[in-house]
């Protein structure tokens, strides 16, 4: 008997129960068919209940058609679970019951319904790496809800039983995981390579470098795809040669690969990536650009473990490249490297072994031993190909081709995420490469058939199934795969966006019109929290507004944005911003207040009267006078706001009373505030539990300071600013949860734009930073190595952080705009999902993060409307990393400022309480540094500390990550 299953017969005990009318039997799931959950009532002195779904659509579903019922919290509305029950249990009660739990704003992270799952086959639990709103379960899943609380990445927590315990037929394990016996059965299918090569050549300005819409200057890591693209289809390639030529002029290449300059560390990444141009086109990549570039990687590995003796910067594990901080990037390097004649670091090789997960794939980011592992495709290509050019792992090597082989789907494609139902171009490129050169053709072959489906009229590849934008990343592999060419000696998946900085700073104008797209902007007034959902998000709302008044590029709809908070405006489900702020109840939010009333004060609304309130004299109400007794968690200290545990709501409340002229009442909080500031000069992240300094606090608290003008309050303000120049990063980003955070970027040029003069260098390197941040769409990735799409939340704080406008000084006149009336709540319009981003966690003014995203999907018409729902919220940076708290759409925590940031669903870093629900990402995090620990959240990377020196690269990687948002910024 297993250690699992003794632990099981231990502490719980399963029933089958009496079936509710709703749920189909449990003997209707099998092996191979339906899904099965478990719920685990242990706690309240019940037993593990089972459910089944023959027909699951997401695991949220999965629950209730199961037989169990769910409530959510009046904050977050039904898709955040709270409490769960079943007719076989106390008559259905749902617990926690309302004496343990008002279900009103966040569980606390100890007691919240955490969630994991397991695939057929897999013997242990994972912490769910989406929400159940967005996970789809697939044929003999099983999912389980436990009550109670996890650490950072879900080490601990876990259910007491086995998945095999609670699966379909009684239990017991389900049938070898290897997969199918066969290729899928699908007819041949040849890529036109001649178009696709014409297209992706057509890229080309001047036939030697791509250049992004809008920029001037060559983006350097597109321009190797191509070259890796164009020499694989034709090895003697005239165009090939002319961008490899171009590549090694040393400008291009000291901007690519050295941008702290000649002689400094370089970019791993980029030396890997020039180093396999050389190799691919015929040059010596030991004299590239004027650079070694094989000898910049074997002397950068990193020396020992993070926390074993100095810290590096750069360096997370022992036989790391330093700085690449993603797998498919040290995969990368060691196969430059074998290809160039050097012989990798031993521990450089085994560190990709470490990578492999339980199911055989491999993790697109650079894990620590233990840390959360999910597999996905296109990373367990290239690094068995790594592997294999190597030699001495054939054991990994073969687990790995059988995690390609079983994770192909029935069309022949491959998911870009072991979440995803639909096939991705570049992963199943990938996939097929590997698979080929491993001897499995029936396989390849497969995945071209399935390519061949999806090429584009003109030659070119989309980025996911059915897209119709070409894209340069997604055609790239293809062509490779199509000319039947080897990753090894050509080329490998993208790790890292570019890292060239056009021009001085972002685009406001693209950005704007990014973030009041009406496909986001419900309406025109209001940002969803979840797509479809029509539950408005309103601290996501007021960050628009935030971004749209520091730029003033589109006052109409920040008029019309304004009017709807402060007119009585409701959305799809009937609530108003004070259903929000919780005004009026023993669970208002200082935070939430506070930036509802500072939003007022920058468009010249009086505070004191906005949306039918004085938001004056609820902050002065609001301000605790001793700190609370359990089970009472609204006060953390004297001078703390109520339900506000988070310096950033601390700040946000502060600078509401002292713009409103209410110094006197602000007294205790700012007295408070500044006995929160470390002696390094920054402040962490969460108030009344102990959590790590963190950039976007520290950003916040300055501002809120800078409004004093005493000695005492200076000299903080002072303090606080060369901290955070001593966090920028080589590239000019600055340290999130989610890893190089765009969110912790915005945030730290505003607070240094308080003496720019002083920190004027270090403020436009992190404009630029954001620049290369910026996509086409005008919106903003979570963080640098994140999935390139947008996200809504990072782009609100990306949008107004770059003009390093402070909240605290923030004006804009609404007298020449003209009010338009406030649409009812039944006529929203369907909307499409933007692409969700990767988040770190931590406070942020929006508090997104997270990581990466997921693209959402067009939100629901309801009866005339509720309205469509726009984005996918990310990654929170924690998405500060820790905190973040996740909806059934799919949002997730702020980096914890004041509802702008964005942050990595489930990101590794930051500290604070978090808690995840229903929704698509969430996250819950407790105490220091890490990642997420939500219940239903999405975990960027998991890894405890890693956020700090880990920069979290991969376009696609990060599709797994989610935003979150945090308990700590609830009221916001």
């Amino acid at each position: 008997m297993s250690a699992a299953l003794l632990t099981f017969g231990a502490s719980a005990v399963f029933v089958t129960g009496t079936t509710s009318a709703a749920a189909d039997p449990i003997e209707g799931c099998t092996a191979t068919a339906g899904a099965v959950v478990a719920v685990d009532f242990g706690p309240f002195g019940g037993k593990v209940e089972r459910g089944c779904d023959t027909t699951p659509t997401t695991g949220y579903e999965l629950l209730r058609d199961a037989g169990f019922t769910t409530e959510g919290t009046v904050h977050d509305g039904p898709a955040f679970i709270c409490r769960i029950g079943n007719g076989s249990f106390n008559s259905g009660t749902q617990y926690p019951t309302p004496d343990k739990e008002a279900c009103v704003l966040t569980p606390q992270a100890t007691a919240y319904w955490s969630y994991w799952i397991a695939s057929p086959g897999q013997k242990n639990w994972t912490y769910s790496p989406l929400g159940a709103m967005a996970r789809t379960p697939k044929d003999g899943d099983v999912d389980a809800w436990v009550f109670g609380g996890t650490d950072i990445g879900g080490t601990s927590g876990k259910p007491t039983f086995s998945p095999d315990d609670v699966r379909a037929a009684g239990g017991g394990p389900s049938p070898d995981p290897t997969g199918p016996t066969g290729p899928p059965t699908v007819p041949p299918g040849t890529v036109d390579l001649p178009a696709a090569t014409r297209w992706l050549t057509g890229q080309l300005t001047d036939g030697e470098r791509v250049v992004d819409e809008g920029a001037t200057t060559a983006n350097h890591f597109l321009t190797t795809e191509a070259v890796y693209a164009l020499a694989g289809a034709d090895p003697k390639s005239a165009t090939a040669r002319k961008a490899a030529d171009f590549l090694a002029t040393p400008a291009q290449t000291d901007a690519y690969a050295y941008p702290v300059g000649k002689d400094g560390i370089p970019d791993a990444t980029a030396a890997a990536r020039l180093a396999l141009v050389a190799e691919a086109t015929g040059r010596d990549p030991r004299a590239f650009g004027g650079h070694d570039l094989l000898g910049d990687l074997v002397k950068y590995v990193c020396p020992r473990d993070i926390g074993d003796g100095e810290t590096i910067d750069g360096c997370l594990t022992k036989g790391d490249f330093r700085t690449t901080g993603q797998s498919d990037a040290q995969a990368m390097a060691v196969i430059a490297l074998l290809n160039g004649g050097v012989t990798p670091p031993a521990d450089a090789v085994n560190r990709l072994t470490g990578l492999q997960c339980e199911d055989g794939g491999f993790t697109g980011i650079l894990i620590r031993s233990g840390g959360w592992c999910d597999s996905d495709a296109t990373s367990t290509g290239l690094i068995t190909l790594a592997l294999k050019r190597a030699g001495g792992h054939d054991a990994a090597v073969a687990k790995a081709r059988a995690y390609l082989r079983k994770s192909q789907l029935a069309t022949g494609a491959w998911p870009s995420a072991s979440y995803m139902t639909t096939g991705a171009p570049a992963a199943t490129a990938r996939a097929a490469q590997a698979l080929r050169a491993l001897g499995d053709t029936p396989y390849a072959d497969a995945g071209l058939f399935w390519l061949s489906k999806q090429q584009l009229p003109a030659g070119g590849f989309g980025f996911e199934e059915g897209e119709t934008d070409a894209r340069v990343f997604a055609a790239a592999p293809v062509v490779l795969a199509a000319a039947k060419s080897d990753l090894v000696t050509l080329t490998t998946p993208p790790a890292v966006p570019p890292t060239a900085a056009p021009g001085e700073g972002p685009d406001a104008k693209k950005g704007t019109a990014y973030l009041t797209d009406k496909a986001r902007l419900i309406q025109g007034r209001y940002y969803e929290n979840a797509p479809g959902s029509g539950f408005a998000d309103y601290g996501l709302t007021i960050d628009g507004a935030y971004a749209l008044a520091a730029t003033g590029q589109d006052d109409a709809t920040l008029r019309n944005v304004v009017d709807f908070l402060d007119k009585g405006g409701k959305d799809g489900k009937g609530r108003g911003v004070h259903d929000w702020t919780l005004i009026g109840t023993k669970h208002a939010g200082g935070g939430s207040i506070g930036k509802t009333a500072v939003l007022a004060e920058a468009v010249g609304r009086n505070p004191r009267a906005f949306g039918g309130q004085d938001l004056i004299a609820a902050l002065a109400k609001a301000v605790c006078p001793a700190p609370s007794t359990a089970p009472d968690r609204s006060c953390a200290a004297k001078g703390a706001y109520t339900n506000a545990p988070s310096v950033f709501s601390q700040s946000l409340g502060i600078i509401a009373q002292v713009r409103a002229g209410d110094g006197a009442a602000a007294a205790e909080p700012i007295a408070y505030l500044e006995s929160l500031q470390e002696s390094s000069g920054a402040w962490p992240s969460l108030i009344g539990t102990s959590s790590g300094a963190e950039v976007d606090s520290t950003a916040m608290a300055a501002m809120a300071l800078d409004l004093l003008p005493d000695a005492k309050a200076q000299a903080a303000v002072d303090k606080a600013l060369a901290w955070l120049a001593t966090q920028q990063k080589d590239d000019g980003g600055f340290p999130g949860a989610s890893g190089n955070s765009v969110n912790s970027a915005a945030l730290a040029i505003q607070g240094m734009s308080l003496d720019a003069p002083k920190y004027g260098a270090q403020i436009g390197k992190a404009r630029k930073f954001l620049v290369t941040q910026q996509n086409t769409d005008g919106g903003f990735n979570v963080a640098k190595g994140g999935q390139p799409g947008s996200d809504v939340r990072a782009s609100t704080q990306a949008v107004g952080g770059a003009t390093g406008i402070s909240f605290a000084t923030l004006t804009r006149s609404l007298e020449d705009t003209t009010p338009e009336p406030i649409p009812s709540t039944s006529t929203g319009t369907g909307g499409t999902g933007g692409t969700g981003g990767t988040g770190g966690t931590g406070n942020t003014t929006g508090g997104t993060s997270g990581t990466g995203g997921t693209s959402g999907t067009g939100g629901t018409t309801g009866s005339g409307g509720t309205s469509g729902t726009p984005v996918i919220i990310t990654p929170g940076e924690s998405p500060s990393a820790s905190n973040g708290t996740s909806s059934a759409g799919g949002n997730s925590g702020s980096s914890g400022s004041s509802g702008s940031g964005s942050g990595a669903s489930g990101g590794a870093g930051g500290t604070g309480t978090t808690t995840g629900s229903a929704g698509g990402n969430s996250a819950v995090v407790t105490g220091g540094s890490g990642g997420v620990l939500a219940s239903t959240g999405v975990q960027v990377g998991a890894l405890a500390g890693a956020a700090a020196v880990l920069t979290l690269a991969g376009w696609r990687l990060v599709v797994m990550a989610r935003t979150r948002r945090n308990p700590a910024e609830e009221d916001r």
